[in-house]
Formats: C-alpha cells, structure tokens, sequence
C-alpha cells in the first residue's frame, strides 16, 4: 500500500523523468502542496526498497564468500599448528594457539546457524580437531600420556557420535602399535535454549582391547597363542564380561554446560562455561536442511 505508486509508472511519466536522478525521478513539486509532498515520500521509499532488492544478494554472496574463506582458514590453522597429535602430547606453541583461537572468533560471528540446538547439523559423527585444557577429551588425552610414554600408548582419534540426544564420546588408544582399545564416555545432552545445552555424564566403557596378529613379533606370537587359550578355558560368563567391555556407572554425577557458538554442515564450534572453544569437524554425510521448530527450553 506504500508503493502504490510502481516505479515502471514513475519512469514513463515524461514529467517526472530528470537525467540526473540516477534512474529513479524525482517530481517538480512545489514544497507547500501537501499533495505532492506525499507522493515525493511514497517515490523515495519505493527508491529504497528497489535498491535493497538490487543489493540484497549481492550482499549475501560477499558473506557467504567470506564464510568459506574463514573456514578454509580455520582448518589451515589446525595443519599449521600440527593436528590432533601436537595438540593432545603439549607441542602446540603459544603463538600457533592465540592463531588458531583468533581464526576461531573470526569464523564464530558468521555464523549461519541461529538456533543450533535444534538444527538437524547437530546429529552425526564428529571429528575433535581442537579443544581447550578445561575439555573431557584434553584432560582424557592428558592422562594417558602422563603415565604411558609415547613409545608405548598413541592416542590416535577422539570423536563423538550425537544422536537422539546422547553423546557417545569414543577415545581409540593403541599399545605398543599391536593393541587397539576403545575408551567411550556416554553422556546426556539437554536443550535449554537456542545455543545452550547440558552435558551429563552417564557412564564410562573400557571396550575389550583387540590385538592385530600380523603385527605380533615372531619371538611373542607364541605368548599370544598361550594366553588365548587360557582366555577360552575361562567359564563363559566372564568371557562374555569380557568380550563386552568394563562399564563405570557415572549416573550423572559429572556435568557440564556448554554454548554452541557455531554449526554447518561441516564445522561445530562450542564453548563451556569459561569460555573455552572446542572444534569439531564432521566425518559422515550432512543431513538436508530442516525448518528449525520451536522448542519450550528449560531454564
């Protein structure tokens, strides 16, 4: 009802029409007519509306641009600094982590992702590419190369699998490059508003250890065949305690809130409450993109 005045019958009105109002007219009118005052209001806001039109995606590549220049980036930074490895064994310098951190922040405010809770990116299997000294999976990773030296243990990934509201953080630990052992923390997650979340500890599971054979040295492989045996001979319930892993009840004793300051399809970005960043990068497919719902949060 604004424009009821269309710009096409503004530009073919010849009186109207003046070389130098860069496209759009602009009226001959005289200042006290009320009249025309009103249509000159009406013509000037049309303007702007065409303009925004004109500009509006123009607008929105230059950030989507920038988007996928700050996520290249980020990722650089990480391969500069040294990767997972460098970050969990302490070589990760002080300059290489204000880097990272500072690409961190630039990534954050464009984020595309204004209720993340409730985005269907948050489900799937995550990657930990970065995290603070404050995460479970720095103070996981801290603990193991305290008491096992590096010869000995390699801490090879740190994932976590979101799914219908539980988290299965997986640890995968390696002894002497011939046992491979799976460390999951299970933990409860719970949306109490569009970024916020909490973390509850549910339990902890040594998974039984699997030993790659053809990795055995010669001089062990006959150690190895013995204590199989001794393993089958053993009665069948504590083989199937075994086989299934150790579990640690934790009962939501541990846990922890967090705010997810960025998320696509390929990156998650959260912060716990002392504002330290974790970054996770996605390893399966992204599923399509939904209308986010609205959700009565819990305060």
């Amino acid at each position: 009802m604004a424009c009821s005045i269309s710009v096409q019958t503004l530009l073919l009105t010849p009186k109207l029409h003046s070389p130098s109002s860069n496209f759009f007219p602009v009226l001959e009118i005289n200042k006290n007519d009320k009249f025309r005052n009103r249509k000159w209001k009406v013509i000037k806001r049309c303007r702007a509306m065409v303009q925004q039109t004109v500009q509006g995606p123009s607008a929105a590549y230059a950030k989507e641009m920038e988007r996928l220049s700050a996520k290249e980036s980020l990722l650089l930074a990480f391969k500069d600094a040294g990767g997972f490895e460098a970050l969990i064994t302490g070589k990760t310098t002080e300059l290489q982590c204000i880097d990272v951190n500072e690409r961190i922040v630039s990534l954050e405010r464009l984020n595309p992702t204004p209720r993340p809770t409730t985005s269907p990116y948050l489900e799937g299997q995550w990657n930990f590419e970065w995290f603070g000294s404050r995460s479970p999976g720095f103070l996981a990773a801290r603990f193991l190369f305290e008491r096992f030296p590096s010869a000995l243990a390699n801490l090879s990934k740190l994932d976590v699998m979101i799914k219908d509201e539980y988290a299965n953080i997986a640890a995968n630990m390696k002894l002497l490059n011939l046992i491979e052992s799976n460390f999951i923390l299970s933990t409860r997650l719970s949306i109490e508003g569009p970024m916020r979340m909490k973390e509850e500890y549910v339990e902890g599971i040594f998974e039984s250890p699997k030993i790659d054979e053809e990795n055995i040295p010669q001089q062990l492989r006959s150690v190895f065949v013995q204590a199989a045996s001794t393993v089958q001979q053993l009665p069948v319930s504590i083989r199937d305690t075994m086989a299934s892993g150790v579990k640690i009840p934790l009962g939501g004793t541990f846990q922890r809130l967090f705010l997810i300051s960025y998320l696509d399809e390929e990156i998650l970005i959260i912060r716990d409450t002392a504002g330290v960043p974790e970054v996770l990068t996605r390893l399966d497919a992204a599923p399509l993109p939904l209308v986010d719902t609205i959700t009565e949060y819990e305060s």
